[in-house]
């Protein structure tokens, strides 16, 4: 497989990384985090899956390393999956620019992408992601993603969540239509006994459009899905 359509990464992260950044320093010391934002299983009628999404950094104020994975594992096999490495830079209070890469696993042929985008807080505190991918065949696709917490008390929390992904080009192999492929809305209710570990339930709604549809009418699969939830959500 070639691996050329990754030199653009490999070049901005070593020319983005200030000397600031990386030197000692008593007031920006490195640290790290692991989240599992979601750590649940999911219910389809008689269909169950356990899914993952996963966040781990480290690095100093202004730059870090991100490692990002999501999936679905059911049928006792993993089902889609991807991880991402990315190279994170705070341009402002609330917004950080992310480059790198990002690999998707599953039965068909895998993907290597190169990524950019942005990650932060929207007015009002919408915490958003806004990524654009360019595949090492040309493809390219974006992806938003953002979420809300609102608090009903101190440890009471519910989380609307929205996820948009869009390709530029047709891939019947991995079931990508060109144009809006998807998108997925969640509601999930957690209860924080601290704030680094709480239990959740919820209820998540999954749409295919136009030719992403079409592909899983052709294999069978459904185009729309209603989905009940259990997990856990913690940190450290």
């Amino acid at each position: 497989m070639k691996y050329g359509f990754l030199t653009p990464v490999l070049a901005c992260l070593l020319t983005s990384v200030t000397p600031y950044a990386w030197a000692h320093s008593e007031a920006d010391p490195i640290v790290s985090m692991l989240s599992f934002k979601q750590f649940e299983q999911s219910k389809i009628g008689d269909d169950t899956a356990a899914i993952w999404n996963v966040d781990a950094w480290v690095g100093r104020d202004f730059d870090k390393l991100w490692i990002k994975t999501s999936g679905e594992y059911s049928d006792g096999k993993r089902q889609d999956s991807s991880v991402e490495v990315l190279y994170s830079h705070a341009v402002s209070t609330y917004w950080d620019i992310q480059t790198g890469w990002r690999g998707d696993f599953n039965d068909a042929e895998n993907r290597q992408w190169f990524a950019f985008g942005l990650q932060g807080l929207t007015p009002y505190f919408f915490e958003t992601e806004l990524t654009f991918y360019v595949g090492e065949r040309g493809q390219t696709a974006l992806k938003l993603d953002t979420e809300y917490e609102l608090l009903f008390t101190q440890k009471l929390i519910l989380s609307p969540e929205f996820e948009v992904n869009i390709h530029g080009r047709n891939d019947r192999q991995n079931g990508a239509g060109q144009g809006l492929s998807d998108i997925e809305t969640g509601l999930r209710l957690r209860y924080e006994f601290t704030r680094k570990f709480a239990p959740y339930v919820g209820v998540n709604y999954h749409k295919e459009y136009g030719q992403t549809a079409e592909y899983s009418r052709d294999s069978g699969t459904d185009t729309e899905t209603m989905s009940w939830l259990i997990g856990l959500r913690f940190w450290f």
